[in-house]
């Protein structure tokens, strides 16, 4: 047997297993969308958000890349970003990163990783410039690239607050509230690390005035 036709046996084994328990589990999620949540997270497969917040599917809208970046030039993320607040009427956005997290340590490197992936961790390396002098003063690795992480998650819920969309929200219906938060894979628990309540003021410069 393949590894992928595994995974489509598994699922069949879990559907059915979610119909013999509730046999109407299936129907009422398709009718109905109305998460709280919506969660900015790293793609890395240890990081998955409804089991690390045991949360079930229909309450926590997920948007994944490398790294947990929210970037203003992300079609795909501000999508996302659209529809969660102005369509699904989130109250929280989350962005959460994990310690170890390999986007972040490849940041720290010089290393070449080819066009692709240099432009995207360049971002990463931005946030490194704004910090320098912190992180110059963390001679231990691990600890330079798990401060890294938290720095990173920091700048990206900024970078949330700079958008019209989080700004337009904030402005007509007081939502939503921002969150930083870090995964530890070695002990399975959360750490929050900054929050932005919806309203929080920020540099002029990038502030709207029209909205």
């Amino acid at each position: 047997m393949q590894s992928y036709q595994k995974l489509l046996l598994e699922n069949k084994a879990w559907a059915n297993e979610k119909v013999a328990d509730d046999p109407e589990y299936f129907d009422r999620l398709a009718q109905l969308q109305t998460p709280e949540f919506l969660w900015i997270g790293c793609s890395d497969s240890r990081v998955p958000a409804n089991e690390i917040t045991g949360t079930q599917p229909g309450e926590i809208f997920v948007h994944r890349n490398v790294a947990n970046l929210v970037i203003n030039t992300d079609v795909n993320l501000l999508a996302v970003l659209d529809y969660a607040v102005n369509h699904l009427k989130v109250k929280h956005v989350i962005v959460c990163g994990h310690y170890g997290c390999g986007g972040i340590k490849a940041a720290l490197t010089n290393h070449d990783f080819k066009a692709v992936l240099n432009m995207w961790l360049r971002n990463i390396k931005d946030v490194c410039r704004i910090h320098s002098q912190e992180l110059a003063s963390i001679t231990d690795g691990e600890l330079k690239t798990d401060r890294l992480v938290e720095l990173n998650v920091k700048e990206q819920i900024f970078n949330l607050a700079k958008t019209s969309i989080i700004q337009k929200a904030w402005k007509h219906e007081q939502r939503p509230d921002l969150h930083g938060w870090v995964y530890g894979l070695k002990d399975g628990l959360i750490n929050p690390v900054c929050e932005m309540k919806a309203g929080t003021r920020i540099d002029d410069i990038y502030t709207y005035d029209d909205l």
